[in-house]
């Protein structure tokens, strides 16, 4: 174990935090607070990594959310509150008596069970009276609707099957029309819209699909064509201004169609 190249590595980060944290001014300034939004920043670019497929850029965005976890546990260290061995130790202790499935007796058929279980088991060890005690406040509203589902799917509140699921998305659906067709005012149109985003949240989970990761494709997908359509119209010595929709629209089915040559 004294040559594992993993604690080579991670033994000199951490001496590396010790020289940043004692030598280097910026270094020396930094707070659990102002690391957060720093940490916030780079978990989102290691998201558009993952989303990007882009396994070198994978590696950096890893290294750099490791550095801050290493930072956090510096800083933690200094105030006797906890340091690394703690941090570590504590996630190892967390796994092993989350997975009874492999560090004791008890069985499961598929990983639907494990997570099941883990909920189950997280509950007991925190003594919430609320499977929703465990979601952050501070969650983005999709991911927190997508969290919630899967929270209270551990305590068997779900529905059967995936059709009851789109039926709800399509009552929600016809809801929203109705209010707005009759003049709601904003704030029940806004309750309607509510309701219909988090059916489809909903919906996406039973079809095994991440909403987050769905509508961040799309966004990159719309950036994409629409640049398409800026350059067409700067090479014709245009700007989008002088451009008809039905103009843009051709130059925005000419992208769609680059994407995929079998849809001309």
């Amino acid at each position: 174990m004294e040559n594992d190249k993993r604690l080579i590595a991670f033994k000199r980060l951490l001496d590396i935090m010790d020289d940043l944290r004692s030598q280097c001014p910026w270094d020396r300034k930094q707070t659990l607070d102002s690391l957060r939004y720093l940490t916030i920043e780079e978990t989102y670019e290691l998201s558009d990594a993952i989303l990007e497929k882009d396994m070198d850029e994978i590696k950096k965005e890893l290294g750099d959310i490791m550095l801050h976890m290493v930072f956090y546990a510096k800083i933690g260290s200094e105030q006797k509150a906890f340091d690394i061995s703690d941090v570590l130790n504590g996630i190892s202790e967390k796994l092993i008596h989350r997975h009874p499935h492999i560090y004791g007796d008890v069985e499961v058929q598929n990983a639907e069970e494990v997570a099941d279980n883990w909920e189950a088991i997280k509950m007991k060890e925190k003594g919430r009276k609320s499977a929703l005690s465990g979601v952050p406040k501070s969650l983005p509203a999709m991911v927190k609707a997508h969290r919630i589902q899967e929270k209270v799917k551990g305590v068997g509140f779900e529905w059967e099957e995936k059709s009851q699921v789109w039926d709800k998305v399509v009552e929600e659906q016809n809801e929203l029309r109705h209010e707005v067709h009759n003049g709601a005012n904003h704030e029940k149109m806004e309750d309607e819209m509510g309701d219909l985003l988090f059916a489809l949240i909903n919906y996406a989970r039973y079809i095994g699909v991440n909403p987050e990761d769905a509508l961040e494709r799309t966004n990159k997908k719309f950036i994409r064509r629409f640049k398409y359509i800026e350059e067409e119209a700067h090479k014709q010595g245009k700007t989008l201004r002088d451009m008809t929709l039905d103009e843009m629209d051709v130059l925005w089915n000419e992208a769609k169609s680059g994407e995929n040559p079998s849809a001309r």
